[in-house]
C-alpha cells in the first residue's frame, strides 16, 4: 500500500486582514521571522511530514522562508511552490540541490503555472494559459536532465536555450527532489502525466477526483510511464470540532467572516480567477448543493470565486479521518490540510485528527495488502 503523506502549509505573516479564525489565505503579507519559525515547529510537533510554502506576486521568497524554517525544525518537510519563467531552469537546479543538501533531503518543488494573466503580469509574465503549462513541461524536464546529468548538456527549446549547462551538485535525495505539479485543464493533465512525481488535486468530491486519478493513469499508459510513476494529492480545509454541530456552526461562521472581510484569491477575483479550470470546476461543484460526500462543504468555495483550497471537510476528528481515509483509499496518498485558523488548527489537530488518520490508514493498509 501507498505510504501516507500529511502536508500542511506555513506562511509568513499571519493574515491580519482576515477576522481571527477565518484566514482563506495562509500566506498573509508582509513577513515575521518569530512567526515563521514557531509555525513551522507547531506542524512538526503535530505529526506533519511536509509544509506548503505558498507563492504570490507579492510574497516574501519561499526559498528562503524554508531555509529559516529548515533551521528552526528537524525533520519537517518543505514543500516549495514555484513559477517558471522567472528564473533560469539552470539556476533553479543548482539552488534546490543546494537547499536539498543543506537540509539533508527535506525539500520538494510545487511547480505551478498561474491561474489568473494578470496575477502572471504583475511579474512580467505575459504567456497565455497553454503556453505556461508548455513552459512548465520544458523547465520541469530541464531540471531532471540537469540533475541526473554527470556532464554537460545542451538544449535548444521553445521557452529556454542553453549550451553546455552543468550543475557541479546532485540532490541530496534520489533520484532527484520530488516534483509536484497540479491543474485542471486538458494540456495540465497531459503535461503532469508525462512530468511530474505528484499529482496536486483540489477537494473536489470524491467522485470527480477518482475520474483524475483514472484519466492521468490512462495518460500515463500512453506515454510509457508505469502505474506507480506518479503519486496523487487532495487538498482540502479541515473544521473540526469536539462535536458535529459545533463544526457545523463553525462552518457556518468561517462563511459569514469571510463575506464580511470579501476575502477574494490572491490570483486574482472575478472573471479573471475563472481562467482557471479548477476554479471553475469548484464553482459548478458548488451548484449542486452546499454539501457534497456527505460532508464536503462547498459555500467557502463558492464566495471566494472557486479560491483553490477553501473546499472544507466539516466534523468531529473522527468524522473527518474517515472523509480523508475515504481519498486515501481512492489513491491520494498525500493528504495536503491547512485550516481557517492556521497556527491554532496545525496545534489542535495533532491531538487527534492526525493521530487518528494515521491509525485508520495504517488498519486499512493491512487490511488490503494484497491490494
Amino acid at each position: 500500500m501507498m505510504k501516507p503523506e500529511i502536508i500542511g502549509m506555513i506562511g509568513p505573516k499571519s493574515d491580519e486582514s482576515a477576522s481571527k479564525g477565518r484566514e482563506v489565505h495562509v500566506i498573509g503579507g508582509g513577513i515575521d521571522p518569530d512567526y515563521i519559525a514557531a509555525f513551522s515547529k507547531a506542524h512538526e510537533d503535530s505529526g506533519f511530514d511536509k509544509v506548503l510554502v505558498g507563492y504570490s506576486s507579492s510574497s516574501a521568497d519561499g526559498f528562503l522562508i524554508a531555509l529559516h524554517a529548515a533551521a528552526n525544525t528537524t525533520k519537517l518537510g518543505y514543500l516549495i511552490a514555484h513559477r517558471p519563467g522567472f528564473i533560469s531552469p539552470t539556476v533553479l537546479a543548482r539552488k534546490l540541490a543546494t537547499l536539498d543538501h543543506l537540509t539533508k533531503g527535506r525539500i520538494a518543488l510545487h511547480i505551478i503555472s498561474g491561474g489568473g494573466d494578470s496575477e502572471q503580469q504583475r511579474d512580467g509574465d505575459f504567456l497565455n494559459h497553454t503556453e505556461r503549462y508548455n513552459r512548465s513541461e520544458e523547465f520541469m524536464e530541464i531540471l531532471k536532465k540537469l540533475w541526473m546529468s554527470s556532464s554537460e548538456i545542451d538544449h535548444s527549446g521553445e521557452y529556454y536555450k542553453f549550451i553546455q549547462a552543468k550543475s557541479d551538485i546532485n540532490c541530496f535525495q534520489t533520484p532527484h527532489v520530488p516534483l509536484y505539479f497540479g491543474g485542471a485543464s486538458e494540456i495540465a493533465l497531459d503535461v503532469a502525466t508525462r512530468q511530474c512525481d505528484v499529482f496536486a488535486m483540489w477537494g473536489e468530491p470524491l467522485g470527480a477526483v477518482s475520474a483524475k486519478i483514472d484519466a492521468i493513469k490512462t495518460r500515463m499508459k500512453a506515454n510509457g510511464r508505469n502505474k506507480n510513476d506518479i503519486k496523487f494529492s487532495v487538498s482540502t480545509r479541515p473544521i473540526v470540532a469536539e462535536s458535529e454541530k459545533e463544526a457545523w456552526d463553525m462552518a457556518h461562521e468561517i462563511l459569514d467572516g469571510v463575506l464580511k472581510t470579501n476575502q477574494r484569491s490572491m490570483h486574482g477575483s472575478g472573471k479573471e480567477r475563472l481562467q482557471s479550470v479548477g476554479a471553475k470546476n469548484l464553482v459548478d461543484f458548488a451548484k449542486q448543493g452546499d454539501i457534497l460526500d456527505d460532508r464536503l462543504y462547498m459555500p467557502i468555495a463558492a464566495a471566494t470565486g472557486g479560491s483553490g483550497n477553501t473546499t472544507a471537510l466539516v466534523g468531529t476528528a473522527d468524522q473527518v479521518s474517515d472523509s480523508l481515509l475515504n481519498y486515501y483509499k481512492i489513491g491520494c496518498s498525500t493528504l495536503l490540510i491547512r485550516g481557517f485558523d492556521p497556527f491554532n488548527d496545525a496545534v489542535y489537530w495533532g491531538k487527534e485528527l492526525i493521530p487518528l488518520l494515521r491509525e485508520k490508514i495504517k488498519n486499512y493498509s493491512n487490511q488490503n495488502k494484497d491490494y
